[in-house]
């Protein structure tokens, strides 16, 4: 029977907790977004439809933009439990610098259209997080005043190669002047994409006053309020070249650019240059050949070509193909921290993020990209355990795994060989700080022409004298397992089989795998 007592008022204060209320309206708004989907809701409810929906769209039937946002959705973690946490650092090396995390904010043409801060805001709140900030060709802030918003920041620059080339030329030069540190040659853009929204708002630059953009700004007329209050909106970088807004953005699509244009880019700039755009391997392989110090695998956000190939997707096999000889990057779809995880996970060093950024924006200025940043933010993983593939290891070729550790390793693109294994390892080791050790399973002997294949029963130190000298080369530890699993013998029972073959055959191979520890 449950004993009751009349309430203490001396308990019931200590249970009253009242909140200091935040009277500033965008602080209040901001601060119950929680997600980035929370601040696109903001977003579309302060900014009219044409704005918006020009951020928020892609081409045609949107269908790479979907499959994009769903490839990361289908995504799943294993998270390994009981290991400490203490010290988690997220910042990471990218293109010769150092950035506070795993991304950046991605170049976005028109950015004041959205927000009349602008790339002034976004500047600046990257700066302040410690992240890069790109500069878009059609940026609506020029080169020297992103520099005056991120003066000690890190600045890289997005460039068009237009029809008039000695204006690109230009453009590289005064990047250059200004210390942005890294160029993105952009190579997805030859003809602008089939944007339905634009076309069904009558989307235009600078927007034209009709009925329908009075009546849409009706509930909005802090954004007009803004737009007709502060500088004429203009491709600032582009404003001393002459032409109009519409002449120059037909300049920016050249569908003759070539690999000649990027020797002749390369060769103006001192720094990094990354391609932007990539959207296969092969063309992944030949730029990398040509010596760009990185490839940005995009589709422009699902803008240019629908149905594109999905940059994430693409990832795992770009990374075995090239990953060792240049940096990869991706972009297309990323929403939130984990997504950002995802794709460091997949082999990408660094991630940028375009939407997620302008939607903060456009919820709140520099105040809401903070937002957007802090929310992005949000999601520090500790990596202690992990896995290469699924225990399958090499030494049965053609066969499929049986029992084992069934749960990371089988991704798109896990490795096939003991070398793109090694590979895959030196990465995690350059993403782990603190001391690591590698637990190898006696499926992972390491045969060649010195070494020729033996079965399990008999394997020898000398198959796994390669483990032994990658674990010296990097001053890691090494633990060793046998595999009594994934094998034509491991059917059913194996030290304990009533078949004495088959019995014996295992009894052997944990002899062998004895001699084998006491090697390691």
């Amino acid at each position: 029977m449950v004993k009751r007592q009349l309430p203490n008022p001396s308990e019931i204060f200590e249970l009253l907790h009242f909140k200091t209320p935040e009277l500033n309206p965008r602080r209040r708004r901001l601060d119950a977004a929680l997600t980035t989907w929370d601040l696109r809701k903001i977003a579309k409810r302060r900014t009219p439809a044409a704005a918006f929906d020009y951020t928020d769209g892609a081409a045609e039937g949107e269908i790479s933009l979907r499959r994009a946002r769903q490839a990361f959705r289908d995504i799943e973690f294993h998270p390994d439990i009981l290991h400490p946490a203490i010290d988690v650092d997220t910042s990471c090396e990218i293109l010769g610098g150092r950035s506070a995390m795993p991304f950046g904010i991605a170049p976005t043409g028109f950015t004041r259209l959205m927000q009349t801060e602008g790339e002034v805001a976004g500047a600046g709140a990257a700066g302040a997080a410690g992240i890069p900030f790109t500069l878009s060709t059609l940026g609506t802030t020029s080169i020297e005043d992103v520099k005056a918003a991120n003066p000690h920041g890190r600045n890289w620059f997005q460039l068009y190669v237009m029809r008039r080339r000695e204006i690109s030329y230009g453009l590289v030069e005064r990047a250059a002047a200004a210390g942005f540190d890294t160029l993105m040659f952009t190579v997805d853009t030859p003809v602008a994409g089939a944007r339905l929204r634009d076309k069904r708002n009558g989307f235009s630059i600078p927007p034209q006053i009709t009925a329908g953009t009075v009546l849409n700004a009706i509930p909005r007329p802090w954004w007009w309020f803004d737009f007709l209050t502060t500088p004429k909106l203009e491709f600032a970088s582009l404003k001393s070249t002459g032409g109009t807004v519409g002449e120059l953005l037909d300049n920016a699509m050249d569908p003759t650019i070539s690999d000649e244009d990027l020797k002749v880019i390369r060769s103006m700039w001192p720094g990094k240059i990354v391609i932007k755009g990539v959207q296969t391997v092969e063309d992944s392989k030949r730029l990398i050949d040509l010596g760009v110090d990185g490839v940005l695998l995009s589709n422009h956000g699902g803008r240019q070509l629908d149905r594109a190939p999905i940059p994430f997707r693409l990832l795992p096999e770009v990374v075995r193909e090239v990953g060792k000889d240049a940096t990869i990057m991706v972009d297309t779809g990323i929403m939130n921290g984990a997504d950002v995880v995802a794709a460091v996970a997949l082999g990408a060093k660094f991630g940028l993020v375009g939407r997620a950024y302008l939607y903060g924006l456009m919820a709140g200025g520099r105040a809401g990209v903070d937002r957007a940043i802090e929310i992005l933010k949000k999601v520090p993983v500790s990596l202690h355990c992990w896995q290469g593939d699924d225990v399958l290891g090499f030494d049965q070729k053609g066969r499929g795994l049986s029992g084992g550790i069934q749960t990371t390793g089988n991704y798109p693109g896990r490795a096939r060989t003991p070398e793109e294994l090694f590979a895959d390892i030196e990465e995690v080791l350059k993403l782990t700080p603190g001391t690591k050790k590698i637990n190898v399973h006696a499926s992972y002997a390491v045969f060649d022409e010195e070494n020729p294949w033996v079965d399990r029963d008999q394997i020898e130190p000398r198959h796994f004298k390669k483990w032994v000298d990658f674990a010296r080369k990097h001053g890691i530890g090494l633990d060793f397992n046998p595999t009594f699993f994934s094998h034509p013998m491991a059917k059913g029972l194996t030290l304990s089989s009533p078949d004495e073959e088959i019995r014996s055959f295992w009894i052997e191979h944990g002899k062998a795998c004895i001699r084998i520890s006491n090697y390691f």
